[in-house]
């Protein structure tokens, strides 16, 4: 996700000063329709099919993995944010031995503690 990110910030630090040079060489009502169309195509439609590619890449491991149902697992990023790591299909990062349900509450948690 952080590359998602990332591009898309390239992207429009390029795109504004494009833009603003354009919008002298057209007419207003022109530029504006240009620049809505613009920021759609260079920004916002690129960002969506990297997102799609996202999370076709990474389905089976957000959705079918130990991993995907443990309350330390982040599927926005795909990490374990317990050990700061990426979790593959092959390799867990706690080997499931720190394995928590996601829906447990922090009262059980002390309870079990």
């Amino acid at each position: 996700m952080g590359g998602i990110i990332f591009w898309g910030i390239v992207r429009t630090a390029v795109l504004v000063p494009v833009l603003w040079i354009l919008s002298g060489m057209m007419e207003y009502k022109y530029w504006w329709w240009f620049g809505i169309l613009s920021v759609y195509g260079v920004i916002i439609h690129p960002a969506m099919i990297q997102y799609r590619m996202f999370l076709q890449e990474n389905n089976e491991l957000i959705n079918d993995t130990l991993c995907s149902s443990c309350m330390h697992f982040d599927k926005t990023a795909v990490i374990c944010q317990k050990y700061d790591q990426h979790p593959t299909l092959k390799n867990l990062p706690c080997e499931g031995l720190d394995w928590e349900p996601t829906g447990i509450k922090n009262e059980e948690r002390e309870i079990h503690s």
